[in-house]
């Protein structure tokens, strides 16, 4: 039997047996061919994979919505386009500074320049101190001091060297309050005025007011403030005594210390503000 062309060789010394071995090489081979091939296929679609999953990881980094999309990535400006600046520190408008303490002026007659009269320290004609309407009946300037107060505070304020004390009086619901504010060279001679102080200012009266507190028991208060010591005297204007269960004439005499006080304050504000440049406070 013949196997044709491609068969076995039958010349002499041949045998019709297979050769085994050779078979067994040939199949080995292709075996290992084939596995390359799978290898390197399976390498090269992991590298798509891959480079894949970057493009969208790219996209999204640019875009932000968590979501791949057909419009190109945003892509940043390289350091030549970004606009030059002046390579400095970032600059601020300047803040104005605060207006010094009002005490400041208040309490140094160097600094304590604003016009000092009846008029910038009792400027008004109706005043509502602690929702209690008011309404000024009179003013008074006393240079000496004395005028203005009776035997026990006459001397105390003569013994240090009061200047002028300014004295208003106002008037609510049959009651009348005069307010006295005395000025000094220095705080603490009006500190030590007011922890001395003994009655009394002089009642001061007109503009309808009779003359009050003259003869009959009234309330007072005392106190000071920076070079300022004030004072406040306050009584019936029918004549009639106000004893210690006058509450009505108690609370007036504080609201004419409040007031004083008041006064005082607005004074130094306005000379603090004026000195930075600042309005003063209305």
């Amino acid at each position: 039997m013949s196997f044709g062309q491609d068969g076995p060789d039958q010349g002499p010394g041949g045998s019709s047996t297979p050769d085994w071995a050779a078979l067994a090489d040939e199949t080995e081979q292709e075996r290992h061919r084939r596995r390359r091939w799978m290898i390197a296929g399976a390498g090269a679609l992991a590298t798509v994979v891959v480079a894949g999953i970057v493009a969208v990881a790219v996209i999204n980094e640019g875009g932000g919505s968590g979501r791949a999309s057909d419009k190109p990535s945003e892509t940043l400006p390289t350091p030549e386009d970004l606009p030059s600046g002046s390579g400095g520190d970032p600059t601020f408008k300047d803040e104005p500074p605060p207006p010094p303490p009002p005490r400041d002026f208040i309490s140094d007659p160097r600094r304590d320049k604003a016009p000092l009269n009846v008029g910038t320290l009792y400027p008004s004609k109706s005043v509502s101190i602690n929702g209690r309407p008011y309404e000024r009946a009179s003013t008074d300037t006393s240079k000496g001091c004395t005028d203005a107060a009776h035997a026990g505070l006459g001397p105390l304020l003569s013994k240090n060297d009061c200047k002028s004390l300014f004295r208003a009086t106002y008037t609510h619901s049959g009651l009348a309050v005069t307010v006295g504010i005395a000025v000094f060279d220095e705080a603490g001679t009006a500190a030590k005025v007011k922890s001395k102080y003994e009655p009394n200012l002089v009642a001061l009266k007109g503009g309808g007011v009779p003359d009050f507190c003259r003869t009959v028991t009234c309330r007072t208060t005392a106190n000071s403030f920076g070079r300022y010591a004030y004072f406040t005297i306050a009584g019936r204007t029918n004549g009639k005594p106000s004893t210690a269960a006058d509450k009505k004439a108690e609370q007036a005499a504080r609201d004419g210390s409040t007031y004083a006080y008041a006064r005082i304050l607005k004074r130094g504000k306005d000379q603090a503000a004026a000195a930075v440049g600042a309005s003063p406070e209305e």
